[in-house]
């Protein structure tokens, strides 16, 4: 039997109604589209674009570095003399804008110490008249300090000048451009070996979390019910005390007077206080008790829908409890504990509070440094660019789980 035919009418009935269906499902999707994008995307675009635009340095002297563009930054003679004028007119307006502590501090980031000659000589520029500046400012800018007479100076200022860079995440990685313009290693490495202590300190605390909550999480899904109703209010209890209570139950705890230290020396374990607070050891022991029920709850879940008949059976057919448990039970848990290391890693891997307020100097992360660039140093530049390359890291590691263990495995509840 042969299908009916539609009719035009019909045919542009049946549109209608299926264009209708489409807006309708579109206006209910719309609030998480647009939260999604305000959230999510605008940040994340506006990270990466800030980690390579820089155009404060040409907004405050363009005309010297429309000069500059002609000058060869090869040779080792410094800028045509017009350029030298051009950039004492351009301090002199600055001065007056007080917009010069700004030029210095961005000149100083591509060579240190510039910036107290830049302030000195714009201060010596302010008291000359315009016509001097015209005709004298290019001898007037040598004569303020020797230092004006180096290339390498004038090469910062160009380098510095340059609208989009990469120069930031050169940085990044301890990284820079020498004179004649190769990418070397820096003399201080700073971020690199921060970055690999972050996953180290991540890899820790998935561990820790790992360890303490695969037995728990096996207690609660073979308890009886109401017994693990009861543990499982103190696993969610967390999420219902504020953060900056725990880490701060964390600091009275492991001060130097703090409770642990108080307890062992009454005990006679330990003659003096040990040095607890703002560490490594602190950071991971305080970071491991917040993650803790991320590690749970999935463990739990899986756990939770696992038959206990098949463990049963293997030790009715002679294995041993070990090795049963060991080939039988636990492969069948992988996919919650995968999924539980994979939320600890990547959100202890970008954690903040608790190591600022109880790491110090040794247990600081790498968000740390990029709050410090965001707040203190005002190198938004650079924070962007550690930002990028640390959420490059983390999609490389879920890239890395999804090549080993799997997305369609991971089960969060």
């Amino acid at each position: 039997m042969s299908g009916v035919e539609l009719t035009q009418s019909e045919k542009r009935t049946f549109d209608r109604t299926q264009r209708k269906a489409r807006r309708t499902a579109l206006l209910f999707v719309a609030p998480l589209l647009l939260f999604i994008v305000v959230s999510f995307v605008l940040p994340i675009g506006t990270m990466l674009f800030r980690s390579v635009y820089h155009p404060v340095v040409a907004e405050l002297i363009p005309a010297t570095l429309q000069k500059l563009k002609g000058w060869d930054e090869a040779s080792n003679t410094i800028p045509e003399p017009d350029a030298l004028q051009v950039f004492a007119g351009e301090l002199k307006t600055l001065v007056k804008t007080k917009k010069f502590g700004k030029l210095a501090e961005e000149i100083n980031r591509s060579s240190p110490g510039a910036s107290s000659l830049i302030k000195s000589t714009a201060r010596k520029m302010s008291r000359l008249d315009d016509v001097k500046l015209q005709t004298e400012g290019d001898q007037a800018l040598l004569g303020a300090s020797k230092r004006w007479s180096n290339p390498n100076l004038w090469r910062a200022i160009k380098k510095a000048g340059n609208v989009f860079t990469g120069a930031y995440y050169l940085t990044a990685v301890d990284m820079e451009r020498n004179s004649n313009g190769k990418v070397v290693s820096r003399k201080t490495q700073i971020y690199t070996d921060l970055y690999l202590k972050s996953l180290r300190i991540a890899l820790y605390i998935t561990l820790l979390t790992g360890l303490i909550g695969f037995p728990l999480a096996y207690y609660l899904a073979n308890a009886p019910e109401r017994t693990a109703n009861v543990l499982m209010v103190f696993v969610l209890l967390p999420f219902w005390t504020s953060l900056l209570v725990r880490t701060t139950a964390w600091m009275a705890l492991l001060q130097t007077n703090g409770v642990i230290n108080s307890v062992l020396q009454s005990l006679h374990i330990i003659s003096e206080p040990l040095e607890l607070l703002y560490t490594k050891f602190s950071t991971i022991i305080a970071m491991t008790h917040i993650l803790l029920p991320f590690m749970i709850l999935p463990l739990y879940s899986v756990m939770k829908g696992i038959d206990p008949s098949y463990f049963r059976a293997a030790l009715s057919l002679g294995a041993k409890p070990i090795p049963a448990f060991m080939r039988i039970y636990l492969p069948m848990t992988t996919p919650g504990f995968s999924a539980g290391a994979l939320l600890v890693f990547i959100i202890s891997i970008g954690y903040y509070i608790t190591p600022a307020l109880v790491g110090g100097v040794d247990g600081q992360m790498i968000s740390n440094l990029i709050a410090f660039h965001m707040q203190s140093s005002n190198n938004w530049e650079l924070a962007a660019a550690l930002g990028s390359l640390l959420l490059v890291l983390i999609l490389a590691m879920y890239w890395l789980y999804d090549r080993l263990v799997g997305v369609s495995n991971l089960k969060l509840g």
